[in-house]
Protein backbone atom coordinates (compact mmCIF):
# COMPACT_ATOMS: atom_id res chain seq x y z
CA UNK A 1 0.00 0.00 0.00
CA UNK A 2 1.43 3.73 -0.60
CA UNK A 3 2.04 5.28 2.37
CA UNK A 4 1.93 9.58 2.55
CA UNK A 5 3.08 11.57 5.13
CA UNK A 6 2.00 15.17 5.66
CA UNK A 7 4.19 17.06 8.21
CA UNK A 8 2.71 20.15 8.18
CA UNK A 9 1.83 22.32 11.81
CA UNK A 10 -1.63 23.79 10.68
CA UNK A 11 -3.99 21.25 11.47
CA UNK A 12 -6.73 22.67 9.25
CA UNK A 13 -4.71 22.25 6.23
CA UNK A 14 -3.38 19.08 7.14
CA UNK A 15 -6.96 18.14 7.32
CA UNK A 16 -7.79 19.31 3.91
CA UNK A 17 -4.86 17.94 2.32
CA UNK A 18 -5.48 14.58 4.31
CA UNK A 19 -9.41 14.61 2.96
CA UNK A 20 -8.16 15.84 -0.85
CA UNK A 21 -5.79 12.50 -0.91
CA UNK A 22 -7.97 10.52 0.41
CA UNK A 23 -10.83 10.86 -1.98
CA UNK A 24 -8.80 11.33 -4.67
CA UNK A 25 -6.94 8.28 -3.99
CA UNK A 26 -8.93 6.21 -1.52
CA UNK A 27 -5.81 3.28 -1.91
CA UNK A 28 -3.35 5.50 -0.09
CA UNK A 29 -2.06 5.45 3.54
CA UNK A 30 -2.30 9.01 5.10
CA UNK A 31 -0.26 9.97 8.12
CA UNK A 32 0.11 13.47 9.99
CA UNK A 33 3.09 15.01 11.65
CA UNK A 34 2.82 18.62 13.45
CA UNK A 35 6.85 19.04 13.70
CA UNK A 36 9.94 17.66 13.07
CA UNK A 37 10.37 15.45 16.13
CA UNK A 38 6.80 13.55 15.02
CA UNK A 39 7.94 12.86 11.78
CA UNK A 40 11.04 11.58 12.29
CA UNK A 41 9.38 9.08 14.72
CA UNK A 42 6.65 7.99 11.89
CA UNK A 43 8.95 7.63 9.22
CA UNK A 44 10.48 5.29 11.38
CA UNK A 45 7.94 3.20 12.13
CA UNK A 46 6.00 3.65 8.50
CA UNK A 47 8.48 4.63 6.37
CA UNK A 48 5.96 5.94 3.77
CA UNK A 49 6.69 6.58 -0.23
CA UNK A 50 5.61 10.06 -0.54
CA UNK A 51 5.90 13.24 1.71
CA UNK A 52 4.62 16.77 1.60
CA UNK A 53 6.62 19.08 3.68
CA UNK A 54 5.94 22.38 4.99
CA UNK A 55 8.66 24.77 5.09
CA UNK A 56 8.00 26.77 8.19
CA UNK A 57 7.43 23.97 11.22
CA UNK A 58 7.88 24.73 14.75
CA UNK A 59 11.27 23.49 15.86
CA UNK A 60 12.89 22.74 12.65
CA UNK A 61 13.09 24.13 9.08
CA UNK A 62 11.09 22.13 7.03
CA UNK A 63 13.89 22.08 4.39
CA UNK A 64 16.66 20.89 6.80
CA UNK A 65 14.21 18.18 7.62
CA UNK A 66 14.31 17.35 3.79
CA UNK A 67 17.84 17.11 3.83
CA UNK A 68 18.00 14.87 6.85
CA UNK A 69 14.91 12.19 5.43
CA UNK A 70 16.80 12.33 2.33
CA UNK A 71 19.90 11.37 3.51
CA UNK A 72 18.52 8.52 5.57
CA UNK A 73 15.95 7.74 3.00
CA UNK A 74 16.66 8.84 -0.41
CA UNK A 75 13.94 6.62 -2.18
CA UNK A 76 11.09 8.64 -0.70
CA UNK A 77 9.80 11.61 -2.44
CA UNK A 78 9.82 14.11 -1.21
CA UNK A 79 7.25 17.12 -1.74
CA UNK A 80 7.78 20.86 -0.50
CA UNK A 81 4.09 22.46 0.28
CA UNK A 82 4.09 25.99 1.04
CA UNK A 83 2.27 29.42 0.71
CA UNK A 84 5.79 31.39 -0.24
CA UNK A 85 6.53 31.23 -3.46
CA UNK A 86 10.12 32.83 -3.44
CA UNK A 87 12.95 32.01 -6.02
CA UNK A 88 15.44 31.92 -2.68
CA UNK A 89 12.97 28.65 -1.58
CA UNK A 90 12.79 27.44 -4.94
CA UNK A 91 16.42 26.99 -4.99
CA UNK A 92 17.30 25.93 -1.54
CA UNK A 93 14.26 23.23 -2.04
CA UNK A 94 16.72 22.11 -4.86
CA UNK A 95 19.60 22.73 -2.99
CA UNK A 96 17.93 20.24 0.09
CA UNK A 97 16.80 17.84 -2.46
CA UNK A 98 13.63 17.94 -2.63
CA UNK A 99 11.69 16.31 -5.31
CA UNK A 100 9.14 19.03 -6.24
CA UNK A 101 7.86 22.07 -5.01
CA UNK A 102 4.18 22.89 -5.16
CA UNK A 103 2.12 26.38 -3.02
CA UNK A 104 -0.45 25.37 -0.97
CA UNK A 105 -2.88 26.46 -3.40
CA UNK A 106 -2.37 24.17 -5.90
CA UNK A 107 -5.18 21.78 -4.35
CA UNK A 108 -7.62 24.36 -5.80
CA UNK A 109 -6.18 23.98 -9.31
CA UNK A 110 -5.69 19.90 -9.57
CA UNK A 111 -1.95 20.68 -9.69
CA UNK A 112 -1.65 18.51 -6.40
CA UNK A 113 -3.85 15.63 -7.54
CA UNK A 114 -1.49 14.87 -11.01
CA UNK A 115 1.85 15.29 -9.07
CA UNK A 116 0.64 12.81 -6.93
CA UNK A 117 -0.70 10.48 -9.55
CA UNK A 118 2.96 10.97 -11.12
CA UNK A 119 4.40 9.76 -8.52
CA UNK A 120 2.15 6.81 -8.27
CA UNK A 121 2.83 5.45 -11.62
CA UNK A 122 6.28 6.48 -10.84
CA UNK A 123 6.70 3.86 -7.91
CA UNK A 124 4.72 1.51 -9.83
CA UNK A 125 1.11 1.87 -8.34
CA UNK A 126 -2.22 2.10 -9.78
CA UNK A 127 -3.70 5.24 -10.34
CA UNK A 128 -6.02 5.17 -7.29
CA UNK A 129 -2.33 4.20 -5.10
CA UNK A 130 -3.25 0.29 -4.36
CA UNK A 131 -1.01 -1.94 -5.54
CA UNK A 132 2.74 -2.44 -4.57
CA UNK A 133 5.75 -2.38 -5.97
Amino acid sequence: MFRTLLIEDNSTFRELVKLNLQSQFPSIDVFEAKDGTEALEKIDSFPPNLIFMDIRLPGQNGLELTKKIKAAHPNITIIILTSYNLPEYREAATRFKADHFLLKDSIATGELDRLVKSVLSEKGFNPDGSGDV
